[in-house]
């Protein structure tokens, strides 16, 4: 059993202001001195940057982390809670869109309303009052008894116009039975910049977030109450989970060396590098977590700034991220791109996604790459988005023939050819396409995987490295 006080932060819809509230009220808590664990509903890689950061105040160090039910299953979702909270005071849970939004045409799966129910938490429903008074119950009504195994235990009020404007939105709402527990006020102080992909991650603006961030708990200190929203976490049910471990091999899994990962730690750990900085900052924390558990020592490097990779080097790991926005400096660093050139020739581990894709192109926008890839990258006007279901269509270092994948697409970039003479993935739907590339040991693709539902692809590519 796993008691963990916590709290959903979800919204009528997107625009509301639940990105606001979640992380101010992490930032004020961990001001507070708490221990707060932060985590965002779907596949989003930007909010948990944000999430790091704002948290950090209390010193915890703990990363933001993604809860997918898509990609991972809705039976990993409190594993994966309990994993990244264990030893908090409290957690802290962002959710997606609107409340009751979910991947397409699959009804709630994927939803906040469904990770909410999941881990038996508490919803605190922020809306935006800016346009209406009375209406303002009627809408809360409808979503707290929508779903009745949905727990509405707050409202908390953004973009309130007056003291007026809040009497009268606090008199409708004494008729929901749900209570007032923040009101915030219309603001254009606390901003944070956006651009083709959504807000600019926090590591390409880090002193100016630092400062944004203190406004940010401040506002939501001065106008939420803290101390009713903390016994509302600790309303939440102790819930029946284990908390999930990378160590951990999955039940019925076969590897075709049983023995090849203690041999690998009886003799050395492999190094695998990973790509980080401001160009390459999407990844998920268990990812990194399964690769140290199954032997790797990661080790994180800079393609913008380091002009080698890490010393001894037997595998590459290049996320997501924006190589569009770095291609010149990217390309200048002509040192790098040929040691990453060299390693994936000489037929080493490398395993790329989205960024790494283009990364590893012969050009992007018109700007020399590592020329790995046999394909061109530019900018387009078109956002492609949405969750994908996969299969392996030959055996790669990341997956063996036949392995079925859920993973998503984020980018506003085309790559051409999409694919090459081995393609690393069949999409098989929405669409039916092949997509991707595999090349001595590379694997390269658009999607994005969450590895802690696949992490025998973890295991598969350190033994590569080792190998």
């Amino acid at each position: 059993m796993v008691s963990v006080p916590r709290l959903v932060i979800a919204a009528p819809s997107s625009g509301s202001g639940k990105t606001t509230v979640a992380t101010g009220l992490m930032a004020a808590f961990a001001e507070r001195g708490l221990a707060v664990s932060p985590h965002k509903v779907g596949p989003d890689y930007i909010d948990p940057g944000y999430h790091t950061l704002a948290v950090s105040a209390g010193g915890s160090g703990r990363p933001g982390r993604n809860l997918d039910a898509y990609m991972s299953g809705t039976a990993l979702i409190g594993p994966l809670f309990a994993h990244g909270a264990a030893g908090c005071d409290l957690a802290i849970v962002e959710g997606v869109m609107g409340l009751y939004d979910g991947a397409s045409g699959q009804g709630e799966l994927a939803s906040t309303a469904q990770v909410s129910k999941l881990l038996r938490a508490p919803v605190v429903l922020v809306v935006d009052a800016s346009s209406q008074s009375r209406s303002v119950a009627a809408l809360v009504h409808g979503f707290a008894s929508w779903d009745p195994e949905v727990r509405i235990g707050a409202v908390i009020l953004n973009k309130v116009a007056s003291d007026r404007h809040e009497l009268l939105l606090r008199e409708a709402l004494d008729e929901s039975g749900v209570p007032v527990m923040g009101v915030l006020r219309r603001t254009e102080h606390v901003s944070t910049p956006s651009r083709h992909l959504g807000l600019v991650p926090v590591e390409e603006r880090r002193a100016d977030a630092v400062g944004s961030m203190r406004e940010l708990a401040g506002r939501v200190r001065d106008g939420c109450d803290l101390e009713a929203l903390l016994g509302l976490a600790r309303s939440a049910p102790a819930l029946d989970v284990t908390a999930w471990a990378p160590e951990v091999e999955p039940v019925g899994s076969r590897l075709s060396q049983p023995s090849q990962c203690s041999r690998i730690s009886r003799i050395s750990r492999p190094v695998v590098a990973v790509a980080a900085g401001s160009a390459f900052t999407f990844s998920y924390a268990e990812h990194t977590e399964l690769l140290t558990a199954v032997g790797a020592d990661v080790v994180p490097f800079d393609p913008l700034r380091d002009e080698q990779l890490p010393d001894g080097t037997r595998g590459l790991v290049i996320g997501g991220g924006f190589p569009e926005v770095y291609a010149p400096e990217l390309s200048a660093n002509e040192q790098l791109r040929k040691a990453v050139a060299e390693l994936a020739h000489s037929g080493a581990p490398v395993a790329a996604e989205c960024a790494g894709l283009l990364y590893l192109a012969r050009s992007l926008d018109g700007k020399p790459m590592c020329g790995v890839l046999d394909a061109d990258g530019r900018m387009s006007g078109r956002l492609t988005l949405g969750y994908r279901e996969a299969v392996a269509v030959g055996d790669s270092a990341l997956a063996g023939a036949g392995t079925r994948v859920r993973g998503h697409e984020f980018h506003r970039t085309v790559l051409e050819p999409g694919a090459g003479a081995a393609p690393a993935w069949g999409v098989v739907h929405p669409e039916r396409r092949l997509e991707g590339f595999v090349q001595h040991g590379v694997h390269a693709s658009y999607l994005h995987t969450h590895w802690a539902a696949t992490p025998l692809m973890a295991r598969r590519f350190v033994e590569r490295c080792a190998g």
